[in-house]
């Protein structure tokens, strides 16, 4: 499977982007996550085949909303209210396995290349 990440930019604080992720085959949860210059990569958000579990940080509660689209193999990420600290590049990854929307990077099978979302003060 691979994963192909859009949507990225340069948004003023306050602002809003959508991340798209398109996948070329079935998957079971699809998640996002970001790592910003000099940090580690983070949990952002997950969602599982049928949409009726999600996940996500502590950090984007509120703010961010994660959907998918199985008939085009897509995942969102729908992100309102953004703040200079959710700069970074964020990924898309995915699992083909029945897990629910976890937050751990090692259960993800498939990486997408990554979208830079920079937000101003």
């Amino acid at each position: 499977v691979q994963l192909q990440a859009s949507g990225g930019g340069l948004v003023q604080t306050g602002g809003s982007l959508r991340l798209s992720c398109a996948a070329s085959g079935r998957t079971y949860v699809m998640g996002w996550f970001r790592q910003a210059p000099g940090k580690e990569r983070e949990f952002v958000a997950a969602i599982t085949w049928s949409g009726g579990s999600t996940n996500s940080a502590d950090s984007v509660k509120g703010r961010f909303t994660i959907s998918r689209d199985n008939a085009k193999n897509t995942v969102y990420l729908q992100m309102n209210s953004l703040k200079p600290e959710d700069t970074a590049v964020y990924y898309c990854a995915a699992t083909q396995r029945v897990l629910g929307p976890t937050p751990l990077g090692v259960n993800y099978d498939y990486w997408g290349q990554g979208t830079l979302v920079t937000v101003s003060s």
